[in-house]
C-alpha cells in the first residue's frame, strides 16, 4: 500500500506499479466532460497562468462535484480521454477515474511519465463482495424484491449511533 500525498514527484511514480494499492492525501483537482477539454485548451493556448491551475505534480479526479459527493466517471469518454496526454504533458501525475484507457493513451502516460488510477464504483465494489443473493419476497417487484444476500467484508461507516450523527454539524 502506497500512501501518497500530494504534490506527487517523478520518483514516487516511477516506484509505482500496476495493481498496487495507493491512498491519496492532499489536494486534488476534479473535473470531466465539460470542463477538462476547457483546461487542455487553456495549455495549448499558454493561458493557464491566468488562473490559480497547478499541474505540476497534480492529480486530477475524474468527477463532477454535487451535494451528493463524488464518485469517478469513466475516463475513456472521448472529451475526457482525450484530455490526458496534454494534461500528463504539462505535470500531471496521476489521473483518477473508471475504465479501460486506449493503447495511445496508455502510451502517452508513458511518455510523460503520469500514471492513471481507478476508484471502483461502489456497485462493483460490492458486487464483488456479494457472495449470493437469492429473492425471499415479492418476486414481482423485479430488482425491488426482497432479496438476502450473502456478503463478505461490506466497507461501510456508521452514519448513526448513540444519538449522535456524522451530518449533525452540517444542520
Amino acid at each position: 500500500m502506497f500512501e501518497i500525498k500530494t504534490p506527487i514527484t517523478n520518483e514516487l511514480i516511477n516506484q509505482l506499479s500496476v495493481g498496487n494499492m495507493i491512498t491519496l492525501s492532499g489536494f486534488i483537482y476534479a473535473g470531466r466532460d465539460a470542463v477538462l477539454p476547457k483546461i487542455a485548451a487553456l495549455i495549448e493556448t499558454g493561458r493557464l497562468s491566468e488562473f490559480d491551475i497547478k499541474l505540476e505534480g497534480a492529480v486530477i479526479f475524474h468527477t463532477a462535484v454535487s451535494v451528493a459527493g463524488v464518485g469517478p466517471t469513466s475516463s475513456n469518454k472521448y472529451d475526457i480521454e482525450r484530455t490526458i496526454p496534454p494534461l500528463s504533458e504539462a505535470g500531471v501525475k496521476l489521473h483518477l477515474g473508471k475504465g479501460a484507457l486506449s493503447p495511445e493513451t496508455i502510451l502517452a502516460l508513458n511518455k510523460y511519465n503520469s500514471v492513471y488510477a481507478v476508484i471502483p464504483p461502489v456497485t462493483a465494489l460490492l458486487n464483488n463482495k456479494t457472495l449470493t443473493q437469492k429473492v425471499i419476497a415479492f418476486p414481482e417487484l423485479g430488482m425491488e424484491a426482497f432479496h438476502l444476500l450473502e456478503v463478505f467484508e461490506y466497507p461501510a461507516i456508521i452514519a448513526a449511533a448513540h444519538g449522535k450523527s456524522i451530518y449533525d454539524d452540517q444542520l
